[in-house]
């Protein structure tokens, strides 16, 4: 026999127990708000009065049973209730109930496709439009109900039909709506003890009800709900009409349902977690499980004679705030429904038309909310949601729509196009800042902005924008080129500390920037920039962070002291210890965690480009396995500028060598045959152990496959120990040591080895290819460039065209020198 604890089952019971109590008097709540709703939005359609109860009692039981979002109440959509009027006109009730069923279908496919996420890419502008345009048209609809009239058949001819109306006003109707009216709005505003009880029962029941009683008691003479015999329910039938008419009110249902549904599960979502504490949420909304229950819905309602379903988020809310906390409160909200549909029709046959027409109308107007509008102005797209109400009142649903997506492109378009550029000399700089995104449509602006600055002058451009076109670049590049060549100097950056990737390529390829000078410039950036907290040594790279003790120093508390030591000791020793460096499968997870959240969203839009038209290269970098060695940073290239091959000390072994790796010439064959790259460059760097090994490798020595690999390097060794050779040398200076002397050989011997591939030597034969050496300085953090001479690399500074030709007249022919890239002609010997 085994012992139970009476805590571990009581407990649980108890709290299903309160659950479920929870739940029951959420959906009774619930229940009285949709069950006048339900009619409201029957009547405003055109629609049999039953088909609301069917659209509300399946959207309880099917979307709340399989949805995604447990207290999303689901129903007649309120944002088809202008579409499925005109399908109703158009095509007839039961063609309209097999429309319905072929737009679940869709929504089951969409769900199937996990598409449902991208129902939420449209703008909110549009969608708040849409609804409030729809909200304005059933406002409009109701208001002659409410009047005692008849609706007309669109919105404009409900405008124009209200001078007649007015003109023949039916009191009755009139004074049952606007009691309504008085009822709901005031409801919720009722003072004292009392009213706090009578404000439990919701404002949309005690408003029809009090009418409803106030019109039997008078025994006034109004039009009344009259639901039929369920004997007499109408099915759908196949569809009769145009063919593509339907399939643009299938899709136009669909898409409509969707965002409308999709848009209240998210609200939901926002309500629950603002409200509720994290132990007493229910699960998160999953979309396309949402989508499909949805879907389902529509399937089951159509064939059942009822209205299109969706997400409503006035049921959801009043859910929400009614402390439900499953989605059991949602299916018993459908079974009370279903109950009243068939029990309560002597009552419900009491209610007159007007107090639902004046329920209607009122959440027709709430439906222009003031928040959306505010919201939309504050984000500037106030034309958008304008327009798409003015469209949908005037044109309908779809056309609305589709007429606010047109205006939000255009103003998209716009604000791309509109770029400020202006110029001002501060300190003898000419400093011109391009505001905007700079497009072939700006280059007019640009050219004569630039056109106006002297030659020869120094000049900083500054690109405050994200993207560039090939005309604006290539406008840059030509007046740049003209610059330099009459004896000016020029710098372009980008926002705050970093440099834009055409930029950087500018940059790069005529090497503009004084080096002396570019931290203070990148500090006066970063002043008017503002930085984000990261520390200086570690921008732009702030996923690097985490590998860095960034302890900020001691400084002294009153300004030109100094501190003595014992002080410097003791703030040694008060500062923290640095927590340790994560490892491993954490920091792979941390960094992967840093790229998806700051520079995913930057590059998807780039990466999913090269996805679509593959990578095409322009030069082919090889280089060491050293971890210092960051190529992306070191060459500012970006996704799809360089086809990388790295290995251990940057090694090109001969073709036919003995153990030889195919791997290396297999990626120069792809490189240069088939991705047909412009150039070739082999870059070493400082400390490469691989050089240290093969400086301190003995004969003898058991082969490993390291030193296996490093007999290709072997050669390097032999070249530095010639006497055939000049020694190669750095800006002006000896190499500081043996193991960077063969660091820099090991780059010309690796180019010699690179023109033996027959791919490479048919290529510089054809003068279509390029080779480049490349140095370095890991302690320096500087890159030096390496020129091919006729017999040897003369180990020449790559700058602008226009200086080539006087630096190689004052380059000092005989000793192969390194300079440091970037650097201009007269600030060497």
């Amino acid at each position: 026999m085994t012992a139970t604890s009476p805590t571990a089952h009581g407990a649980p019971r108890k709290g299903h127990r309160a659950d479920l109590h929870a739940d029951l008097s959420a959906s009774l709540t619930v229940f009285l708000i949709a069950l006048p709703l339900s009619l409201g939005i029957a009547l405003a359609t055109g629609a049999p009065l039953q088909a609301g109860l069917v659209a509300a009692a399946v959207g309880g039981i099917v979307a709340g049973r399989l949805g995604g979002t447990p207290l999303l109440v689901s129903g007649p959509a309120t944002g088809l209730t202008v579409v499925t009027a005109e399908l109703i006109q158009h095509y007839g009730w039961r063609t309209t109930c097999a429309i319905t069923v072929l737009a679940g279908c869709c929504q089951l496919g969409l769900a199937a496709l996990r598409t449902a996420r991208s129902a939420l890419m449209v703008s909110p502008a549009i969608v708040h439009g849409m609804l409030a345009g729809v909200g304005v048209t059933i406002a409009l609809a109701q208001l002659h109900i409410v009047l005692g009239g008849t609706p007309q058949s669109s919105a404009l001819a409900n405008v124009l039909g209200l001078p007649d109306q007015l003109a023949q006003l039916h009191p009755a109707a009139l004074g049952v709506s606007a009691l309504t009216l008085v009822v709901l709005l005031g409801w919720p505003r009722l003072p004292g003890r009392i009213g706090l009880a009578l404000r439990k029962v919701p404002a949309a029941l005690a408003a029809v009800a009090t009418a409803t009683a106030f019109a039997a008691l008078t025994g006034l003479t109004l039009p009344r709900v009259d639901l039929p015999s369920w004997r007499s329910h109408a099915l759908p039938e196949l569809p009769e009409g145009p063919v593509l008419g339907i399939i643009a009110a299938v899709l136009t249902v669909t898409l409509v349902g969707s965002v409308e549904s999709l848009l209240s599960a998210v609200a939901t979502d926002k309500l629950i977690a603002s409200q509720r504490r994290t132990g007493n949420r229910p699960p998160r909304a999953d979309l396309d499980r949402e989508l499909r229950g949805q879907g389902a819905a529509n399937v089951v309602s159509g064939l059942l004679g009822g209205l299109p379903v969706a997400g409503g988020a006035v049921r959801s809310v009043a859910n929400v705030k009614s402390g439900a906390v499953s989605r059991r409160s949602v299916m018993l909200h459908g079974l009370w429904i279903l109950l009243a549909a068939a029990l309560l029709v002597p009552v419900l046959d009491l209610i007159p038309l007007a107090a639902l027409a004046a329920l209607v109308m009122a959440l027709g107007v709430q439906m222009v909310s003031a928040t959306h509008l505010r919201t939309v102005t504050r984000h500037r797209e106030i034309a958008v949601y304008v327009t798409t109400i003015a469209a949908v009142v005037l044109g309908g649903v779809l056309e609305g729509v589709a007429i606010g997506i047109a205006v939000a492109v255009a103003i998209a378009l716009h604000r791309l196009a509109r770029t400020r550029i202006t110029v001002e000399v501060l300190d003898g700089v000419h400093r011109v800042w391009a505001r905007g995104q700079l497009t072939f449509l700006a280059v007019p602006r640009l050219s004569r902005v630039l056109n106006q600055i002297p030659p020869g002058g120094r000049v900083v451009v500054e690109l405050d924008g994200s993207f560039m076109d090939h005309a604006a670049y290539e406008t840059l590049q030509d007046w740049q080129h003209a610059h330099l060549v009459h004896g000016g100097s020029l710098e372009v950056t980008g926002r705050s500390t970093t440099r834009m990737t055409g930029a950087d390529r500018v940059a790069n390829r005529t090497h503009l920037a004084h080096q002396g000078s570019r931290a203070d410039r990148v500090e006066q950036r970063s002043h008017r920039g503002g930085h984000r907290g990261g520390h200086q040594c570690c921008r732009p790279w702030t996923p690097w962070m985490n590998h860095c003790d960034h302890r900020p120093a001691a400084e002294p508390t009153i300004p030109g002291a100094a501190a003595a030591p014992d002080a410097l000791e003791a703030l040694e020793a008060a500062a923290p210890t640095p927590a340790p460096r994560r490892r491993g499968a954490g920091q792979l997870a941390s960094g992967i965690s840093a790229f998806q959240r700051d520079t995913a969203p930057h590059v998807r839009e780039e990466l999913a480009r090269l996805a679509r038209e593959g990578q095409r290269p322009s030069q082919l970098f090889l280089t060491c396995a050293d971890s210092r060695l960051v190529t992306s940073m070191i060459t500012a290239s970006g996704p799809g500028d360089l086809f990388t091959v790295r290995n251990v000390g940057n090694l090109i072994p001969l073709p036919g060598a003995e153990a030889t790796d195919d791997s290396v010439a297999a990626a120069i064959e792809y490189a240069v045959d088939v991705l047909k790259v412009d150039s070739i460059t082999v870059c070493g760097h400082s400390g490469c152990g691989a050089m240290q090994a093969l400086l301190n490798s003995t004969p003898g020595a058991p082969m490993t496959p390291l030193r296996r690999w490093l007999r290709h390097g072997l050669p390097s060794l032999e070249r530095m120990a010639s006497r055939h050779h000049a020694w190669a040398r750095i800006a002006g200076r000896l190499p500081a040591d043996a193991v960077e002397q063969l660091c820099l050989t090991n780059v010309v011997q690796q180019l010699e080895h690179l023109r033996a591939h027959e791919s490479v030597a048919r290529r510089l034969a054809e003068g279509t290819l390029e080779l480049h050496g490349m140095y370095f300085h890991v302690g320096e953090a500087q890159a030096y460039l390496l020129s091919e001479g006729e017999d040897f690399f003369d180990c020449r500074v790559f700058d602008s065209v226009g200086h080539q030709a006087g630096q190689h007249a004052e380059q000092h022919v005989g000793h192969p020198a390194v300079h440091p890239a970037g650097q201009h002609v007269g600030q060497h010997a």
